[in-house]
């Protein structure tokens, strides 16, 4: 697609892009922010403590990182109305199996429906679709595309914990279920006009390091790939340790679940902000000059956590943790198809996307192990704030060495 001006760029394009923003808001039944707004309630109904409700969840979110591998790549092959109506029906059936079950031992594959279907594949399907249909203004479709986790971040949460004061959390996973039922129609109607991933011109795909598309194996051995592996684990593992245990945060800081929770929208308001600058920044410089720092901010914030004592502080930790959450949607989707080409983008953002989800499934894990052994949840995020010093160096490396391939031919 070529560039053109907002509002015509939004017009000519709201199909793709409302698709685009409808699944990610989807994809909020399987993210860690509302999966923990009823982690008490889990823990108190199934008798679990921190650490055990932690590893179910590492558990559950690792095996869906592994079946990421495999599935993300059926991207390259079905439409997005084909396989978004498949993966939003088993998103469905997984609320409904959150909802009535009753048994601990199958928690781990209700995690595991939850994340791969809401946090893997809904999420996947939205960011491979914006990345390979649009090219010159990829970071601006980015951009409006993931306008869908802002909104869920902001209103799922108020929403859900509001109702759970009146009804029973059970019942608000059936009418979560309802929610991405009734997406389903809605994207079939968006995309009527649905163009398949490999009847794209070849104009219209665009090239990466050396003048060539990348497969997800030449990916999967090259050193760059290698020097981005730590930053993305950190915000899987480390964003999602933050609201996987918001409760026990809330508790630790003295202030009310419901208090914390109405921060969220000021948190996502930064993000939106963060995320609409640097799709703009992206179309304008590039990911090689941006994504080496976008992390830094997440150094700020977890420091801000570890040592906050009241509301205000606790805003600025947000503020900082809405910066890198807004860049992040952006930033890594397209440095895939800036760096290694579209052609088979599924494959390699599915390695990608697995890479994450491993890290969202290691963060609740070692973080409620750590509350249980004594080690508190402020002295953790010191040393995350130290982890994602580690992942911007790595990535500065790896980038600044990299840059010279974009422009040089096979």
């Amino acid at each position: 697609m070529t560039k053109s001006r907002a509002p015509g760029f939004l017009v000519e394009n709201a199909p793709w892009l409302g698709a685009g923003v409808l699944l990610t808001f989807l994809s909020s039944f399987g993210q860690t922010f509302f999966i923990s707004i009823f982690a008490g309630e889990i823990r108190a109904g199934f008798g679990l403590s921190h650490g055990e409700w932690g590893g179910i969840y590492t558990l559950g979110t690792g095996a869906s990182a592994v079946l990421m591998v495999w599935a993300g790549g059926l991207t390259d092959s079905f439409r997005v109305r084909a396989l978004g109506t498949i993966i939003l029906t088993m998103l469905m059936s997984a609320c409904l199996f959150m909802a009535f079950n009753r048994a601990v031992w199958l928690l781990p594959l209700v995690i595991l429906a939850l994340r791969f279907t809401g946090q893997g594949m809904t999420s996947h399907i939205a960011v491979v679709a914006m990345s390979r249909w649009f090219i010159a203004t990829r970071g601006k479709a980015l951009s409006i595309a993931t306008l869908g986790f802002a909104v869920g971040e902001a209103l799922l949460p108020l929403i859900f914990v509001a109702l759970m004061l009146i009804y029973d959390w059970r019942v608000l996973w059936i009418l979560a279920a309802g929610i991405a039922a009734l997406g389903i129609p809605v994207l079939l109607v968006l995309l009527r006009r649905e163009r398949t991933p490999q009847s794209l011109a070849a104009s219209d795909q665009a090239v990466g390091m050396g003048g060539r598309h990348w497969t997800r194996n030449q990916t999967f051995g090259h050193w760059l790939f290698w020097f981005m592996v730590p930053a993305l684990l950190g915000p899987g593992a480390f964003n999602t340790a933050f609201f996987f245990h918001q409760v026990h945060f809330a508790e630790i800081k003295a202030v009310t679940h419901v208090e914390l929770v109405a921060m969220f929208p000021f948190y996502t308001l930064t993000s939106i902000g963060a995320m609409m600058l640097s799709g703009w920044a992206l179309d304008r410089f590039g990911t090689a000059r941006l994504i080496p720092y976008y992390q830094l901010p997440m150094v700020a914030a977890f420091v801000v956590f570890a040592y906050a004592s009241g509301p205000l502080s606790l805003l600025l930790g947000f503020f900082f943790l809405g910066v890198t959450t807004g860049a992040n949607t952006t930033l890594p989707n397209a440095f895939w198809a800036e760096f290694y080409g579209t052609r088979h983008l599924g494959s390699i953002k599915a390695m990608a996307a697995a890479v994450m989800v491993l890290g969202s499934a290691i963060g609740p894990g070692i973080t409620g192990l750590g509350i249980d052994m004594g080690l508190g949840i402020e002295a953790q995020y010191l040393i995350v704030a130290a982890y994602f010093l580690f992942a911007s160096a790595m990535m500065h490396m790896g980038v600044r060495r990299a840059r010279s391939l974009l422009s040089r031919p096979a």
